[in-house]
């Protein structure tokens, strides 16, 4: 993923020094929505890893997150 930001940037600063031709305006999309991609499957596993509990230690995770994770949940390979 650095890899990824780390072209993007460089692309960034050549178009706002030189401007970029068609297929270096091409890579640059296509390579945004890769890192979009990426950084949203991201925050969705941070999320379906959350547990949200109020002040007095009681689980209040919202309904539609809790219901989220149990789809989401996979059955571990060690258990029968």
């Amino acid at each position: 993923m650095l890899d990824i930001l780390k072209r993007i940037n460089e692309l960034a600063h050549k178009k706002k020094n030189e401007g970029l031709t068609e297929i270096e305006m091409e890579e640059m999309n296509r390579l945004r929505k890769m890192y979009l991609e990426i950084f949203r499957g991201s925050m969705q596993e941070l999320l379906l890893n959350t547990t949200v509990v109020d002040p007095e230690g009681a689980d209040v995770t919202p309904k539609k997150l809790r219901t989220e994770q149990a789809r989401n949940r996979k059955k571990a390979i060690w258990s029968t």
